[in-house]
């Protein structure tokens, strides 16, 4: 058996990246697959993102309604079966629930349940239930029980030095996430944790670590949960590779830490509980040293591996595409695993889901619509072909003008005629022109005479313009747009040179501008364009730093 845990950054992207929600999940081979940070909210659930063929799924959305909360995060399990009903495969589980504090309405925990060994977490009496409903509406847990284990897939919350709102919030999510898996302990339940935890845990975990990298309260928790520190959890990758380093699975997306694996290892499986052999008491027997084969990072997914991409040609990200999240996944393969009874799958399946259901129910009348709507486009073609048949051939093109009017709220499809203006020396209208060609075309097919069609054609006299007036024209036009070009130039040769190089390589540098919160919010600095990378690799950024101007500083002083 083989669980993955992957941060897509985004599912739609990496559905759109891999052709199909199948190719993605095939991809990963693997009979569970968790996914974290799949920005979707539950009204986007739709059949092309949470159905495949051969698999069920299990989500959490984001229920937050903060700015910069809605449509962020999400967790989802993707569960590869042949059957989803009278099933003994251990990767169907037999019960989901979404979050881990028991309290959201729509999550069909297991206490409601007949599998009453998965119970909610206890000593929670210093939270009210809104305090547990924070924690549980940012769609960060989903648990899923398969019988010999329970897994939680999460996705831990970010949180800055000094951004003590959103310290206290990882404080709370972790300090209540681990009161429910002692509660299970406690029952006899094996506990597998896997997902972004947002947590480095050691030195050797990441790129720049400094020396009290380690002091770190949330780096602490980690390190307290697991064996060698007297906790009953193994961190399953670093019990394999204990020496291992530079082994990642995130990267900047800001500063092109991919090209020299200029990271940090925060993408987890840890593993608790007795193994499945009958005589438990044993000495070494767990669940890690029994029933934990392998355990590792899939680097092949990285957007960019070492050596593919020169640090010089990152320049700051500009003009650089790099596919793919910027995380890594990690994977588990696990050895004797045996059946177990037989189960449906759990209501909370997506397969249950009202959004996917009604989609898939609507597919015949969004077809009866399409068609309706390719029928009138027809229909509209045809009679902006006959419209275009009369028009007058001093009419002349004009994008410019159909673009104005879209501009100015036009929302429906434009006709032909709405890119064409009359000349501004024809004096005649529209409608009168368009008779006048009406009449002269009947003439023509009685005696086949062309003499009128070419009279109808000429200009009368003071209608046309002269030839000196169009040329004039012509040129004042020419002449303005090469001042034009001329004065564009000029300002991108000065910003040129107002951006300085760097110290290290004399290459010119990018501009930034400072997002975060704080006496500096807004102000623009210029840093080496180079990829971040090891201080002693010369071909990495150098550190280069330099505010834009003199102005800002003297203004947030």
């Amino acid at each position: 058996m083989k669980i993955a845990t992957y941060n897509v950054n985004g599912l739609r992207p990496r559905i759109s990246q891999y052709g199909s929600l199948r190719k993605l999940l095939d991809s990963l081979d693997s009979d569970i697959i968790c996914f974290q940070e799949i920005k979707l909210s539950r009204q986007e659930l739709r059949a092309d993102v949470v159905s495949a063929d051969g698999y069920e799924s299990f989500f959490s959305c984001t229920r937050s309604l903060v700015k910069g909360r809605t449509g962020y995060s999400g967790v989802v399990t993707f569960c590869k079966v042949q059957s989803a009903f009278s099933s003994n495969e251990v990767a169907l589980p037999v019960d989901a629930e979404e979050g881990f504090t028991g309290v959201l309405e729509n999550s069909r925990g297991f206490a409601a349940t007949k599998h009453e060994s998965l119970a909610r977490a206890e000593g929670l009496e210093g939270f009210d239930r809104d305090e547990l409903l924070k924690i549980d509406s940012e769609g960060r847990c989903i648990i899923t029980d398969h019988g010999h284990f329970v897994l939680f897939n999460i996705y831990g919350p970010r949180a800055a030095c000094d951004d003590a709102e959103r310290v206290e919030f990882k404080l709370s999510f972790y300090k209540i996430l681990q009161k429910r898996w002692e509660a299970l302990m406690r029952k006899g339940r094996r506990i597998i944790v896997v997902g972004d935890f947002n947590i480095a845990p050691c030195s050797i975990d990441r790129c720049d670590a400094g020396p009290d990298f380690e002091n770190n309260e949330f780096r602490s928790w980690f390190r307290s949960l697991l064996v060698e520190s007297g906790g009953v959890f193994f961190d399953v990758f670093r019990a394999k590779h204990p020496e291992r380093t530079e082994a990642y699975t995130c990267w900047s997306t800001n500063t092109g830490g991919e090209i020299f694996n200029f990271g940090s290892r925060i993408d987890h499986i840890i593993t608790a509980g007795s193994c499945l052999h009958e005589n438990v008491d044993m000495k070494d027997h767990n669940f890690f040293t029994c029933h934990v084969k392998d355990c590792d990072i899939l680097t092949q997914f990285k957007r960019c591996k070492p050596g593919t991409m020169q640090s010089y040609k990152w320049k700051g990200g500009k003009n650089t595409k790099m596919e793919g999240s910027d995380h890594a996944p990690v994977f588990m393969s696990l050895n004797e695993i045996s059946d177990i009874q037989q189960h449906n799958t759990p209501s909370l399946s997506t397969r249950y889901c009202p959004q996917v259901r009604g989609c898939q129910q609507t597919l015949v009348s969004m077809l009866s619509r399409r068609q309706s709507t390719d029928e009138t486009k027809i229909l509209d073609e045809e009679v902006k072909v006959q419209n275009s048949e009369i028009c007058d051939k001093s009419l002349v093109f004009d994008s410019t003008a159909a673009k104005k009017k879209l501009k100015k709220g036009q929302s429906s499809q434009l006709s032909l005629k709405s890119f064409f203006h009359s000349s501004s020396t024809v004096n005649n209208d529209v409608k009168s022109t368009t008779a006048e060609l009406s009449v002269n075309h009947t003439s023509n097919s009685v005696d086949g005479s062309e003499t009128d069609i070419v009279k109808s054609n000429q200009c009368q006299p003071g209608e046309c313009p002269s030839e000196s007036d169009a040329c004039n024209s012509s040129q004042t036009d020419a002449s303005q747009s090469q001042s034009a070009r001329l004065e564009w130039q000029r300002i991108q040769q000065m910003m040129q040179s107002s951006i300085p190089v760097c110290k290290g390589h004399g290459e010119q540098c990018v501009s930034r501008v400072v997002k975060k919160a704080g006496p500096t919010f807004g102000r623009r600095f210029y840093v080496c364009a180079r990829a971040e990378g090891p201080a002693s690799n010369p071909e990495a950024n150098c550190g280069y730093f330099k505010w834009a101007d003199s102005r800002s500083k003297r203004k947030q002083g």
